[in-house]
């Protein structure tokens, strides 16, 4: 299974449930861990890889033959971000803009575009205990993740359960980690901007066809989850488990331990979140 932890709102708790899921499956279940929040990669505070392997990821960007360009405009006419612009006897090309997908490449008629590598950042991995680890680290001013987070889902091993904790929001980041998962698990939290970004968040994982689930992460903060639950409820999606507002997760969290470490009878109820993911994904 590849499971998604997502969130829409930043700060919700998706690292926590994803790293304390990965934990409580061990050792039964064999987990690959990655981490696809590649501005800022935080599950490895928590656990703790030894770190074995680094590799350079290089997004292509599009690169002129002025000998053989018409300056037709096909090529820009094709870019769905605009990062080609074609001017007399000239093409712009806008480096930040370009995701890589080499469109450009494969329908210029006359053949005038390669694609040169660009560095964007790195992909670590390792392992943590049983656990396969990986994340990526994006480099400082780069502004275009989504082929690093592609880079870092190529490390994923498909013989063990694999958790992909997402970036926050809804934009291209979020749905490159979330492509080809099987189940979408939703962190939100009992405020009106958990719901609005749940709302967003369950909203992209229909559109993408894919399994939905819940947790109440911080529940019974500001006096109760109902309106989160009555969302739920309205669209249809389980509300799986609910993790309560207690002082002794975000003391733990402050020293870079786990939820586990704080209240280790909480390992049965992340086991049986999971169960509860398997026979609702079936």
């Amino acid at each position: 299974m590849i499971l998604s932890v997502a969130s829409g709102k930043g700060g919700t708790g998706k690292t926590t449930v994803a790293v304390n899921l990965a934990l409580a499956l061990q050792p039964d279940r064999p987990v690959h861990f990655l981490d696809c929040d590649v501005e800022e990669p935080n599950a490895h505070f928590f656990l703790k890889p030894v770190l074995e392997k680094s590799r350079e990821v290089l997004k292509l960007i599009p690169e002129i033959d002025k000998g053989r360009c018409t300056y037709c405009g096909r090529c820009a006419e094709i870019c769905a971000y605009n990062a080609l612009a074609v001017v007399k006897d000239s093409v712009l090309v806008f480096p930040d803009l370009c995701h890589g997908c080499g469109g450009c490449r494969l329908l210029c008629p006359e053949d005038a575009i390669r694609e040169v590598g660009v560095r964007i950042g790195v992909v670590e991995s390792g392992r943590a205990g049983g656990i396969t680890f990986a994340h990526g680290r994006l480099d400082i001013g780069q502004a275009m993740s989504p082929p690093l987070i592609r880079a870092v889902k190529e490390e994923r091993n498909a013989g063990r359960v694999v958790i992909i904790d997402s970036p926050p929001g809804t934009s291209c980041p979020v749905i490159e980690s979330l492509k080809g998962s099987d189940f979408c698990l939703l962190v939100t939290e009992p405020t009106p901007f958990g719901l609005h970004d749940l709302e967003l968040a369950a909203g992209a994982a229909k559109e993408m066809n894919i399994p939905r689930g819940v947790v109440v992460n911080r529940a019974f903060l500001g006096g109760g989850d109902g309106p989160v639950r009555d969302f739920c409820s309205r669209e249809g999606i389980p509300v799986l488990m609910t993790i309560p507002f207690d002082r002794r997760i975000a003391e733990a969290y402050s020293r870079g331990e786990t939820l586990l470490d704080a209240i280790p009878s909480a390992r049965q109820e992340f086991r049986e979140l999971f169960e509860r993911i398997e026979r609702t994904r079936s």
